[in-house]
């Protein structure tokens, strides 16, 4: 077995079935398994795969054991040489492992490697590629200084950001969504610790590879969607959980510090005077979709459901035609004629545009996307 895909889930049905069949089209060529571990789920995520995707092999777990766990349960069970760690909020392209698998073999003492991750809208994640927590760091991502200066090395390291967004790079922290690496690697340096705070397990885990003289690689090579960038959660509990993480980590690798603490606690009390001066008011409603299918019974689907207006389109090239530039064009894009790369590639090359997007997996009763970076993402329902 070359390779064994590890996707933990928890209550994100839909999110697992775009995301299984999207890694199902990845592994065509590829000598692979996919393990699903589930955290309890109860939303039907059971019934789905034991319907639907009987051949995989699936982990019930009777309770939510967290992140860390969960995934080294399923890499306890994997079969593969390689290994990747995969969010089951992520749909990868045709020849994203393919790729993966061709860079490990070529880069220089590889440990882990990432690829370029994209929200639902088309946007850019800076997690792709981190620098190493250190409290200053640390600090210059809670001010967010590295958006001041972002060119300046002294502030920008949290997001690795001296390293461009289309070249293949060594970089210390890699994101928990996407984790490429060698089965046997994991396991010497014992998998995640299950002792992490949420946020700061792929941190650890990446700062751990590090340490036994390897090197860890943003490979842009290959983009994939992951849906629940950063911003999913951006209020005090959230950096109180980021805090708990930074300490966790600084804890575990360095000495314990006073100085961080009371930075960590100056960047909390500015970010939290910063959120409460923010407003946040969604203006992305769509007012007109567009249809990329070849299958008529979707159209008259749709037409049905929507009580806007819909127009159907054979190809994403003929989108520009009739795009309303003027109004908010929701783009439903059916995997069966358009393939996840081409999908990734459209979104990717339209963010920031009035567009937002949604896709169809082959086999699917529903479309599923994001309409707005800042959300979790959303199901239509044919």
């Amino acid at each position: 077995m070359l390779l064994s895909v590890v996707i933990l889930n928890y209550n994100v049905k839909h999110f697992l079935e775009v995301c299984i069949r999207s890694v199902l089209k990845s592994l065509e060529y590829i000598e692979g398994e996919i393990i699903v571990v589930d955290n309890a789920s109860a939303d039907g995520s059971k019934e789905l795969i034991e319907h639907s995707f009987p051949g995989i092999t699936y982990l019930y777990q009777t309770e939510n054991t967290g992140f860390p766990k969960g995934n080294n349960i399923g890499v306890e069970k994997a079969r593969g040489k390689y290994i990747c760690i995969l969010n089951p909020d992520t749909i990868v392209a045709e020849d994203t492992f393919s790729i993966l698998l061709k860079a490990y073999d070529e880069l220089e003492t590889p440990g882990i490697l990432g690829c370029r991750l994209i929200d639902g809208s088309g946007t850019f994640l800076r997690e792709s590629k981190r620098g190493t927590p250190t409290p200053w760091v640390a600090l210059t991502k809670v001010l967010s200084l590295y958006r001041v200066f972002p060119k300046n090395r002294l502030f920008n390291r949290y997001y690795a950001q001296q390293v461009k967004e289309d070249k293949t790079a060594a970089v210390d922290i890699l994101v928990g969504a996407f984790m490429f690496m060698k089965r046997e690697l994991y396991l010497q340096v014992g998998g995640f610790d299950e002792g992490c705070f949420m946020y700061s397990d792929d941190i650890d885990l990446s700062y751990t590879v590090l340490k036994q003289g390897l090197h860890n690689y943003y490979v842009p090579g290959t983009t994939v969607i992951h849906f629940k960038g950063e911003s999913t959660l951006k209020d005090g509990l959230y950096m109180k959980r980021f805090k708990e993480a930074m300490q966790f980590f600084y804890k575990k690798h360095f000495r314990k510090s006073m100085v961080f603490d009371m930075l960590m606690n100056l960047g909390a009390a500015v970010f939290a005077l910063k959120k409460k001066s923010e407003t946040f008011q969604k203006t992305d409603v769509p007012e007109h979709y567009i249809l990329v299918s070849a299958n008529p019974g979707i159209y008259t689907a749709l037409k049905q459901k929507l009580a806007k207006p819909l127009d159907w389109v054979g190809h994403l090239a003929d989108i520009s035609v009739i795009d309303d530039t003027d109004k908010r064009v929701e783009i439903l894009v059916d995997n069966e004629l358009i393939s996840f790369k081409e999908y990734i590639a459209y979104i990717n090359s339209n963010s920031g545009t009035n567009k937002s997007f949604k896709v169809r997996a082959e086999n699917s009763d529903f479309f599923i996307g994001s309409n707005h970076r800042n959300d979790k993402g959303g199901i239509l329902s044919l």
